[in-house]
């Protein structure tokens, strides 16, 4: 059996690449071709998913269970290993089913040397389970599945919250859509949903939203290629009312890809907008998206932080910052940034950061609106970077978010899984005439 036909050999193989360093999103649509069975397709996504949000623990354990330690080439078979714990800890298999199917994915690997090795340590487990499971819940780190640095980090900006967010990220999080309000109403496409069996619940706390009952495929969704939506958290949904938008306005989406937010700002309001990010090779996905959502934008390839290689020189009535950040606030999606992200990123992305705002403040007009939006959960990225921006600029104030989140600083801040939305954090500052 080849690997591309068993999902979790090739759930093993995109994991492996995951701790070698590939992005989550990549491996799983690198690695998920292939399958004839839609059902084998979901399993080995979910599995990837798994093994990703809980690697930091379930490699703990093979630590401590393993004699000696496997070849770096046998990576793939080290992620089969924490997969088959997932199975039996996290997704709730059968032992039998469980221990079988992985033992046999080892041939699929074209690794049958190494069955035995995987079936003794995965029966090893079961007979040791509860002491295993106390030893790991001993330590936070191996108990969340959370590296130790950040860990610290949650403790010391969100001391009264740190294990109500290391939960919410070990959760699956829900699908929100966002209703394209320029082609359909939201109850409207409600109703469309439901005709096609589809469960979907609306927001208090995003007019635009739709909350799915489950995961699923969003293309095949009625009205998706009709733009009649998008995909995108109630969260980050909060930006383009945030902005204050009128029409008429020139609008500045400074770090634009893959989308989602410029074109809730052209579905919010008639504005001309220019969508702007440093990497070219985003901006196809972009303007597709676009295009899909009948929508249009100036869409250029640029450095906001070097606007004198792109800016014409007009000023915006309106400038969107979402920053490049940890993405600490939005594990429970991305579980790799727990894999990924080191304590010495935070400080260079608060340079970057730092940056993009000094450099985009002088491209708004005189009584003008900047709001600066991150997906992370830290104050280092978050209120530490609007307390500093404005003390360097005079001309600089705060408005409080009009939203019903937890004050940080000058802005506001929302825990994963608050109202169902992840992790994000917005301020908002005006520039005097």
């Amino acid at each position: 059996m080849s690997a591309k036909a068993d999902p979790r050999a090739l759930a093993a193989q995109a994991l492996a690449a995951v701790v070698a360093g590939q992005s989550l999103r990549a491996a799983a649509v690198e690695f998920s071709t292939g399958f004839a069975d839609a059902r084998e397709r979901a399993l080995m996504s979910a599995l990837l998913h798994e093994g990703a949000r809980w690697w930091l623990r379930f490699d703990a354990a093979l630590d401590a269970m393993l004699e000696r330690p496997l070849r770096e080439r046998d990576l793939d078979i080290r992620a089969l290993l924490v997969l088959g714990l997932v199975q039996l800890e996290i997704m709730g298999l059968s032992d039998y089913a469980a221990v079988a199917a992985t033992v046999e994915a080892t041939r699929a690997l074209r690794k049958p040397a190494l069955a035995g090795l995987v079936n003794a340590l995965l029966r090893r487990w079961l007979r040791e389970r509860e002491t295993r499971r106390g030893d790991l819940d001993r330590d936070t780190a191996t108990r969340t599945a959370h590296p130790r640095w950040l860990i610290e980090k949650l403790q010391a900006d969100w001391p009264g919250d740190v294990d109500s967010i290391l939960a919410a990220n070990n959760t699956l999080a829900p699908l929100w859509l966002r209703v394209n309000r320029r082609r359909i109403a939201r109850a409207e496409f409600a109703a469309q949903l439901a005709q096609s069996g589809v469960a979907a619940a609306a927001s208090a706390h995003a007019p635009d939203a739709l909350i799915l009952d489950s995961s699923r495929d969003v293309t095949a969704l009625p009205g998706y290629a009709q733009g009649f939506f998008s995909v995108q958290d109630g969260a980050a949904q909060q930006a383009a009312g945030l902005l204050g938008l009128r029409a008429g306005q020139r609008v500045l989406d400074a770090c634009a890809a893959p989308g989602g937010k410029s074109a809730h700002i052209l579905e919010t309001a008639d504005v001309e907008l220019t969508a702007l990010d440093a990497d070219a090779r985003r901006l196809p996905r972009l303007r597709e998206n676009l295009q899909r959502l009948g929508l249009s934008a100036d869409v250029r390839a640029g450095d906001a932080a070097h606007p004198g290689d792109w800016w014409d020189g007009k000023p915006y009535d309106r400038i969107l910052v979402d920053a490049p950040c940890s993405a600490t606030g939005i594990i429970r999606r991305q579980p790799d940034v727990k894999l990924h992200r080191r304590a010495d990123d935070i400080s260079t992305l608060a340079g970057t950061q730092a940056r993009l705002l000094d450099a985009l403040w002088p491209m708004l007009r005189g009584g003008g609106r900047l709001v600066y939006a991150t997906c992370s959960m830290l104050a280092d990225e978050n209120a530490s970077r609007i307390e500093a921006f404005l003390a360097r600029h005079a001309d600089a104030r705060a408005i409080a978010p009009a939203l019903p989140w937890r004050a940080a600083g000058a802005g506001v801040q929302n825990l994963p899984g608050e109202s169902g939305m992840d992790g994000f954090f917005y301020a908002i500052v005006a520039k005097d005439n």
